[in-house]
């Protein structure tokens, strides 16, 4: 009869200290739940649009110590207050942008919340087109990633694990020299020229390389956070590089930390897919991977400026049985005021000008 009892008593006991737990844990001190409201609401804003931000904080227990509102990680307004309302805050950053709010009670639990916002550019892009000024010979085998013109001479990065390299090209007969191989599991990427030096991204490695830029012996390496490295170039400061989506990426070439970060759109969307990069007097030109397609980024505010569309450009100039891949590579020569562009595995590299549509 004992026995048979036991199992019920250790039920109930279970049952009871079940309980007596969930009491207690109803007793432990909430965080504050913000919400924010974003007026008025819509699914795309535009680039310099004002907005009223209201925040409601609610707490179900303690006392609230503050409510912090950022936009962009720029501090609006500190209040006290449960409720507040922020009036013709301005947005200006494009792309995928956010507000947030901090809420903090006296006993120290702090919440987060973020509300999305969509920035569209301000502008329309002028539509243009290019002329071919010269023609030069580029190696079919060279799957172009990074191109930098430099005192006279072409240098180019390139990729595919097992081919990628690193070269100096004379431009009048597009031959190599002098080459650095990269090691077999290593995807190149953009290149850059900064300081007597020539820095190489890597594709998925999470990996930059640094070279000697007479003798294209590897020097230094380096890490970056970005899951991919596509396009390189700098500002005569800092190296800029893209990572495939819409986000430019501010390095710092001593130490390769990050100095800033620029979304980049039109008044369409983001401007994604960002591949090879040159830097020219304050402008970034871009070309946006599988189009045709080289875009005038501005570097203050990452609006979309000009869309160069140099469809045909490779047409006329390749054989039936070439394996040419898409535009891309972009360098100038800023003695001459040269510009020049080519593609994965073209037999050819162009100078060009681009002119204004009709």
């Amino acid at each position: 009869m004992k026995r048979n009892l036991f199992p019920v008593v250790l039920i109930f006991c279970l049952f009871i200290s079940f309980f007596s737990c969930s009491n207690k844990s109803n007793k432990r001190p909430r965080k504050p739940v913000s919400t924010i409201t974003v007026k008025p609401g819509k699914e795309n804003y535009t680039f310099g649009d004002q907005v009223t931000v209201n925040v409601k904080t609610r707490l179900r227990d303690g006392e609230l110590k503050s409510v912090k509102v950022y936009y962009q990680n720029q501090l609006l307004q500190e209040s006290k207050q449960t409720e507040f309302t922020i009036a013709d805050v301005e947005l200006n950053h494009l792309g995928n942008t956010s507000f947030r709010v901090n809420a903090e009670k006296t006993d120290g639990l702090k919440n987060v919340r973020t509300k999305a916002v969509h920035v569209l550019s301000d502008i329309s892009p002028r539509q243009l087109t290019y002329q071919v000024i010269n023609k030069y010979p580029h190696l079919k085998t060279s799957y172009t990633q990074g191109l930098e013109f430099y005192k006279g001479h072409l240098y180019e990065g390139t990729g595919e694990n097992g081919h990628s390299k690193l070269m100096k090209v004379a431009i009048n007969s597009g031959k190599p020299l002098q080459s650095f191989d990269l090691e077999d599991q290593y995807f190149g990427e953009g290149i850059s020229i900064l300081n007597n030096k020539i820095y190489q991204l890597t594709y998925r490695a999470q990996k930059g390389f640094v070279y000697d830029l007479e003798t294209l012996a590897l020097v230094d390496s380096f890490t970056y956070k970005s899951e991919q490295g596509w396009g390189l170039t700098n500002d005569g400061t800092n190296l800029i590089m893209s990572d495939g989506t819409n986000v430019l990426t501010w390095i710092n070439p001593s130490d390769f930390s990050v100095v800033k970060k620029l979304q980049v759109a039109n008044n369409r969307g983001n401007m994604n897919v960002l591949n090879e990069l040159e830097y020219i007097n304050g402008i970034i030109y871009a070309n946006i991977y599988t189009t045709n397609y080289i875009v005038k980024i501005d570097v203050q505010t990452g609006k979309v400026l000009e869309e160069i569309n140099l469809d045909g450009l490779i047409d006329m100039y390749h054989q039936p049985g070439d394996r040419i891949d898409v535009l891309n590579g972009i360098a100038y020569d800023a003695e001459n005021d040269r510009m020049f562009v080519t593609g994965k595995l073209w037999p050819m590299l162009f100078e060009v000008k681009f002119i204004e549509k009709n």
